[in-house]
């Protein structure tokens, strides 16, 4: 029973940082449309360049994190503005394209800079565990899970009550009708893109904040794309959601089945999700039905 409760607590804790990359996943598509499938590069470059800033240049923390915040605002304007805007209206699969090309993209240039393949950052939360009954959990898990929490909730505050969250979500829903109301679509194109990076940007602090810098990162923004199957594409509260049942699963799958099966059982568990998920309830839990005329 303390394995379980072990195991549910670290499920539920990466969960929800998986959730809250998600969240930049939906952020893109519900404004454009895009489906952005650099999100596990965006995560593992920012992470990195934390490390650059807080290892490398010695900055402390919260210096690196407004560098941070300030780099990936940079990243997902550029790769909007020079990448994707010149083929709105194009087919879907040119953008699919390039949604790739920029991930591959920005593989190269993080093993360019930082050819070493694993690091660490320098530790943020306090070291000691803490101990409820026999389960153990770390403050970084904690941490994580907790941040995630109020980010989540800094954005869904954001795009119910300010204007520019207005806007995007007016765009997201009929982008000709917010055109006619003056919105430039182009701008929130080009703000989703933003506001993705710095999501991923988080997670990937948080992420690496618990198991270090690693190309497994790729795979965290991978299996957050399960977190949006099951919460639904377009729907920020299914990643609230999703993201620590897809963890729970992971860690309980990882946990119990691994030493009956195989030792990467952990890490192809939530694809199994998605298989299983889009046979059911291929819109997702909160995902909108459209029904289209062909």
């Amino acid at each position: 029973m303390t394995q379980f409760f072990q195991l549910t607590a670290t499920g539920l804790t990466v969960g929800m940082v998986y959730g809250l990359i998600a969240l930049g996943f939906a952020l893109v598509w519900k404004s454009s449309g895009v489906a952005n499938l650099a999100l596990g590069e965006l995560v593992l470059i920012c992470s990195w360049f934390t490390y650059g800033m807080m290892v490398q240049a010695g900055l402390p923390l919260w210096l690196a994190l407004i560098a941070v915040v300030i780099f990936a605002l940079a990243l997902g304007w550029t790769i909007e503005r020079l990448v994707l805007r010149p083929l709105i209206a194009q087919p879907i699969l040119s953008l699919i394209t390039a949604s790739l090309g920029v991930a591959y993209f920005l593989r190269g240039l993080v093993t360019f800079v930082w050819p070493w393949s694993v690091d660490a950052l320098p530790r943020m939360f306090p070291p000691e565990p803490l101990r409820i009954g026999g389960v153990v959990v770390s403050q970084e898990h904690l941490w994580a899970a907790g941040i995630s929490l109020v980010l989540f909730g800094l954005l869904t505050a954001f795009f119910r009550y300010h204007r520019m969250g207005l806007a995007m979500r007016a765009t997201a829903e009929d982008q000709l009708a917010a055109q006619a109301c003056g919105i430039r679509v182009s701008s929130i194109f080009s703000l989703s893109w933003m506001f993705a990076s710095v999501v991923a940007a988080a997670g990937g602090v948080l992420m690496s904040s618990i198991g270090g810098i690693t190309f497994g990162l790729v795979e965290a923004g991978l299996k957050s794309f399960s977190v949006v199957i099951l919460g639904g594409l377009e729907s920020f509260g299914g990643a609230l959601i999703a993201g620590p049942i897809i963890g729970l699963v992971e860690n309980l799958g990882g946990g119990y089945l691994t030493p009956y099966v195989w030792a990467g059982l952990k890490d192809i568990v939530p694809f199994v999700v998605i298989i299983i998920v889009l046979f059911i309830k291929p819109y997702g839990i909160f995902g909108e039905q459209r029904i289209e005329r062909i």
